[in-house]
């Protein structure tokens, strides 16, 4: 096998995660445009960045031109790709090279 299973299962929650984020940003966007009352909260725009899917709303920032104007998003989602892919270097170092936290 190419690739260990548990390596695996964590891409795979790492990718399902930032589609997911990437969707509910389209979704938003979408609601923006028809003036809809039920939006999606940037709390939890930013609580799904924080669960790993930052690189899904980054990316819907920019292909759906959704909260590109608000600083905070501008700065806090870069710094929680960073975070996000920290943690799954740690997640790496301590299941396959036996590093203690």
């Amino acid at each position: 096998m190419l690739i260990d299973n548990k390596l695996f299962y964590i891409l795979i929650f790492f990718l399902a995660m930032n589609l997911i984020a990437f969707l509910i940003m389209l979704v938003d966007k979408n609601k923006s445009q028809r003036q809809e009352s039920e939006r999606v909260s940037e709390g939890v725009l930013f609580f799904l960045a924080t669960l790993f899917g930052s690189l899904g709303v980054y990316a819907g920032m920019f292909v759906f031109h959704h909260k590109t104007r608000k600083w905070y998003f501008l700065v806090g989602i870069p710094l929680l790709i960073i975070q996000n892919l920290a943690s799954i270097y740690l997640v790496y170092l301590f299941l396959y090279k036996g590093a203690v936290l």
